[in-house]
């Protein structure tokens, strides 16, 4: 029992973390502009800087890295199919379109939790190096699924999609930590996430930021979201 307590714990704090990022976007979302901004910047650079190099490294002696990059082009590219169809879908389906974000990332936090509980069967060593990248990144999770929600004035859809991120890293633990899937998928998963999240960045957040605040504030909080994320993550590692 004490070695599923200690997932299960992990699991809470990566909830409560994305769950705390989520409430400081709401509590300001008069300024998104500069919350997109910085949401952009972490976003792009959880791909470049953690998701796509993490890829990389599962994969040596397994893949090419020709071959895990090419996932995060699928992984890009599928993601902008996905969103440019359902936006050219017509007006009746737009609501799906606002869904896509924070769904991408809710999968994404529940991935993560999914990682710490398998990473627990492996060892406790790998589990907790594990652990604390995701830690240390949830907190941007929610302020990201927050901003993505919010890109439609729609306070209240942000408001249940931050309850579910805030419950996926949870359930991914719990999932885990009952269920086994081949370390070799690790790398290609990781890697397609990384290219999805290089789209939300680039293709999404940055313009929109833009659009809504032209001047100089919204790229430099992007620049911050970029380089908060490389301190974090060396800070993890």
């Amino acid at each position: 029992m004490d070695h599923l307590l200690l997932p299960l714990g992990i699991g809470i704090a990566a909830s409560a973390a994305t769950l705390l990022g989520g409430l400081i976007a709401l509590r300001f979302h008069d300024r998104i502009s500069l919350v997109l901004g910085l949401a952009a910047g972490i976003v792009l650079g959880v791909a470049l800087i953690d998701l796509v190099p993490e890829a990389l490294e599962l994969g040596r002696g397994l893949y090419d890295p020709r071959a895990i990059l090419a996932w995060v082009a699928a992984g890009f590219a599928g993601y902008m199919l996905l969103d440019r169809g359902l936006g050219a879908l017509g007006q009746g389906a737009s609501p799906w379109r606002d869904h896509l974000g924070p769904a991408s990332l809710t999968l994404h936090s529940f991935l993560d939790g999914m990682g710490i509980g398998l990473a627990f069967q492996m060892s406790p060593e790998i589990g907790w190096v594990l652990a604390l990248a995701v830690l240390t990144h949830d907190v941007a999770d929610g302020v990201n699924t927050v901003s993505l929600s919010l890109t439609g004035s729609r306070p209240a859809l942000a408001r249940r999609w931050l309850l579910a991120n805030g419950l996926a890293p949870l359930t991914g633990v719990i999932v885990g930590l009952a269920i086994r899937l081949p370390g070799s998928l690790l790398a290609p998963i990781l890697g397609a996430f990384g290219g999805v999240f290089l789209f939300i960045g680039s293709c999404e957040l940055v313009p929109r930021a833009r659009l809504r605040d032209p001047r100089l504030r919204a790229t430099l909080a992007t620049v911050a979201g970029l380089a908060l994320m490389l301190v974090v993550t060396r800070l993890a590692h």
